[in-house]
């Protein structure tokens, strides 16, 4: 017999695709765990699907039975397609049919990580404001150039949820508790988890300058940034310096000073990084992975990638 706590329980489902991401998975639903234990009621019951009826393999190793057979989502209210390395190499037209299915009956869908882009390969983010990991945003908006995927940490347009993989799961679902049963219960289950601050979705996916060099110098902090927002239309470093407001030899003198690099090496080292995410997290040919990283033709490319990383583009790509 149902009772009324019961018939108020949630349903949330999790789709694990191969290599997803653990801590993205965790972070959205141990959550689910604490707000039962907290509210002393069942507010969510949570169920596990794979594509088929094997324990599904994260990109640690560690493996997750399936809770449930695909074809058992009448009582669904949510589901999330957990995703992670390599979900560009996905595409399952049964598993997109059968998503557009459970849209089609009212469950709202979200994504973790880069769950979004199978989302997107459904159909399903067409209208929708998403967000995907920073790794994989230029590559999805150059499959989806009419999506409007932005670079926050999660995004909640109406009945899709989408975040941008890691801890940011945990601030989605807490923002999706807090819609639901208040604030105080998020702030609750927020604080179980060591994570005083709930973070809103305009913070920044990638850590501050700041902190990852111990660069405090405000002009150099400028610089560094101006090179992130134009890896593909590459400035001089005459540019780089009038842009922050001080004089060339400056700009290197700062440079030098804090990173023991020159502004063109580690600009370089910049989009270099920049190339290999995208060879290993996209599908993009190496010819829109030189452009999209300033590079003015593929071979050049290919003389400053193997000088870097000690192989070729195409031998990187391989060896993922």
């Amino acid at each position: 017999m149902t009772t009324e706590a019961n018939s108020q329980t949630e349903n949330v489902g999790f789709f694990l695709i191969p290599e997803f991401s653990m801590i993205s998975f965790a972070a959205v639903v141990d959550p689910l765990r604490m707000a039962n234990r907290l509210s002393g009621k069942p507010l969510y019951r949570w169920h596990f699907y794979g594509p088929g009826d094997q324990p599904v393999v994260c990109s640690n190793g560690i493996a997750v039975p399936p809770s449930r057979p695909m074809q058992e989502t009448d009582d669904l209210q949510r589901l999330f397609v957990v995703a992670g390395i390599n979900a560009h190499l996905v595409d399952q037209q049964p598993l997109f049919k059968w998503l557009r299915r459970l849209s089609r009956q009212g469950v709202a869908l979200g994504g973790t990580s880069t769950g979004s882009l199978l989302l997107a390969r459904a159909g399903l983010l067409k209208g929708h404001t998403c967000t995907i990991h920073w790794e994989n945003r230029e590559s999805m908006q150059e499959e989806f150039p009419r999506l409007n995927v932005t670079g926050e940490l999660y995004e909640i347009d109406g009945r899709i949820s989408t975040c941008s993989g890691g801890l940011a799961g945990l601030d989605m679902i807490l923002q999706i508790i807090a819609l639901k049963h208040g604030e105080t219960l998020a702030n609750d289950v927020a604080e179980q988890c060591i994570h005083p601050h709930i973070r809103p979705a305009h913070d920044k996916q990638r850590m501050k300058f700041q902190l990852r060099y111990h660069a405090n110098h405000p002009r150099l902090v400028q610089a560094l940034e101006l090179m992130r927002e134009n890896l593909e239309e590459v400035l001089s470093c005459e540019e780089i310096a009038q842009l922050v407001g001080i004089s060339t030899r400056q700009l290197e003198r700062l440079f030098h000073q804090h990173l023991q690099l020159s502004p063109a090496q580690y600009y370089m080292e910049l989009r270099l990084e920049r190339a290999r995410h995208l060879l290993q997290q996209s599908s993009l040919t190496i010819l829109q992975i030189a452009t999209a990283c300033g590079f003015s033709s593929t071979s050049y490319f290919s003389r400053c990638f193997r000088r870097k990383y000690d192989c070729s583009p195409r031998e990187a790509r391989s060896h993922t």
